[in-house]
């Protein structure tokens, strides 16, 4: 073979138009960077969102109904995934053949709008309580504002088609107005009602907290097993014993009205350090580990003495463990369903203003609801002994009271035991910071007057739910749920239109005042 034979088979050959490859108009790089911008802007020009509408005004349509975002701040990843999955729901209902309009929309009152104007007080060195209100409400909305104008351009940024120009808000005067109709009509109804109830309270925001607001975080308590001596009771072997309680919340017994057992448990006098104590059997020999440990020089023993019955619990009364203090009123021991045997000492310690089961209890059985702590977290003036001990800071730290409290109690020798426990606690979902149980007066509305919890559970079964188990949960959630704490104690929201007697607290109920309002 020659040279000139061996050049033409080393020479390239081009094959294209032996192989059937697909035609497309895409380019082979994708050039997102420079395309989407191009492709967005095509969008706009067509006013493709228009058009769309135009070709579909005559078909069924779909709705989605899209929980808004706050607008306080860029977008962040969790934005993203959830406005791109109902993008995609959209716009497949849109080819599926459906009418599926997109009304983008911002969330734009309550605590994380004014947590950011209080932060830019708190760096100019400014106190938000000596910033008139119409000052400081204007500021939230101008801050609204401004965030929704960013988050929109983002949100376009990602594809997403909606009517951008005609969102909704919830600080449109619009809105509002729609909101106050709403509240009017409970008002007129008698479903509204102002009363007092333990609430979930941050003391750095001083304000009350919804469900929704709320996170759980890992928290360490101070834990307390207290003795509270037997002062009235039918059984001889009660005489000079103690009612022995456990508490995560030792700050919470200048509050105490009550203790709590279970009529399901049994419970027994035991000796221990000489002393008889009134416990659960089943805790018993818990405890005594837990006294053992924290006497190591000394050998404890436990005995048990005689059995308690329930009916005689029930009869019994203590006092408070610092009675001689100022604490002088009785503690009786009531019969509850949420006592168990999981830790502790079957005997719970009721602070009827400091928990939703206690105050349920106290209710129940007529026992006294006081105000023990202020907004800020600090006792009142009237708590004997611990007046102004603050229970956390205003950065949310731990404060004064529980180390007043505990002091207090071992002065009297009422602290069998103590440790601490490391737990699930509620946080503010804002600051950060734990959060108390407070009683505190507020506005209601009734679940029960008008049959609007009937009302609710009726409306959840028309719903379709995917998957069907989230029909269970809703239904569970509305079925148990308290009545409604419509309140806050916040600057920037929609208010509470009503009137009230100065003297009396009677509502004023008139259309036509509903209507000027309006």
């Amino acid at each position: 073979m020659d040279s000139t034979e061996n050049s033409e088979q080393n020479e390239p050959r081009d094959y294209r138009d032996t192989l059937k490859l697909p035609q497309t108009d895409f380019p082979m790089k994708a050039g997102l960077p420079k395309r989407e911008p191009d492709i967005l802007n095509h969008w706009q020009k067509i006013d493709l969102y228009k058009r769309l509408r135009a070709q579909s005004e005559t078909r069924e349509p779909f709705i989605l109904h899209d929980g808004p975002p706050y607008a306080n701040g860029d977008i962040h990843i969790g934005h993203a995934l959830n406005k791109i999955l109902k993008d995609m729901v959209v716009k497949s209902h849109q080819m599926m053949g459906y009418n599926a309009a997109y009304i983008p929309g911002w969330d734009c009152h309550g605590l994380p709008i004014e947590w950011k104007i209080e932060e830019q007080y708190r760096q100019q060195g400014k106190d938000k309580d000596e910033v008139p209100r119409k000052e400081f409400r204007d500021e939230c909305r101008r801050f609204a504002e401004k965030w929704i104008g960013v988050q929109s351009q983002q949100f376009q940024r990602l594809g997403i088609i909606g009517d951008w120009d005609n969102y909704y808000s919830t600080m449109h005067y619009e809105a509002e107005a729609a909101i106050v109709k709403e509240f009017q009509h409970f008002v007129m109804d008698g479903s509204l009602y102002r009363g007092s109830k333990p609430v979930l309270w941050s003391v750095v925001e001083k304000t009350a907290l919804a469900e929704a607001e709320v996170e759980y975080e890992d928290y360490e308590s101070r834990t307390l097993f207290v003795k509270f001596p037997i002062k009235e009771c039918s059984d001889n072997n009660l005489k000079g014993a103690f009612a022995v309680i456990w508490t995560t919340t030792p700050w919470t017994l200048p509050a105490n009205r009550a203790i709590a057992f279970s009529p399901n448990l049994s419970y027994g006098v035991y000796e221990i350090k000489g002393e008889r104590l009134i416990l659960c059997d089943a805790l018993a020999p818990r405890l005594l580990e837990i006294v053992q440990k924290q006497h190591e020089e000394e050998k404890i023993t436990c005995e048990k003495i005689s059995d308690v019955a329930g009916d005689v619990l029930a009869q019994t009364i203590c006092h408070h463990p610092l009675y001689e203090n100022g604490y002088d009123f009785a503690v009786p021991i009531l019969a509850a369903d949420f006592v168990t045997d999981e830790t502790g000492t079957g005997l719970v310690h009721i602070a009827p203003g400091h928990g939703q089961d206690d105050f349920e209890l106290g209710l129940k059985n007529n026992i006294d609801i006081p105000f023990t702590i202020d907004e800020a977290g600090r006792y009142l003036p009237h708590v004997p002994l611990f007046a102004g001990e603050t229970i956390y800071n205003e950065k949310g730290k731990g404060g004064t009271a529980n180390a007043a409290v505990i002091e207090a109690l071992k002065e009297v020798g009422a602290v069998l035991a103590q440790g601490k426990l490391r737990h699930q606690y509620p946080h503010s979902w804002r600051s950060k910071a734990p959060l108390i149980y407070r009683n505190t007066p507020q506005w209601f509305i009734s679940m029960s007057h008008n049959n609007l919890r009937d009302k609710a559970l009726a409306a959840i079964e028309g719903v379709e739910f995917f998957p069907p188990a989230g029909r269970n949960r809703i239904h569970s959630m509305v079925a148990s749920r308290p009545d409604w704490v419509v309140s806050r104690q916040r600057a920037w929201g929609v208010p509470l239109t009503l009137f009230v007697h100065k003297e009396t607290g009677e509502i004023l109920r008139d259309d036509k005042v509903n209507q000027r309002i309006l």
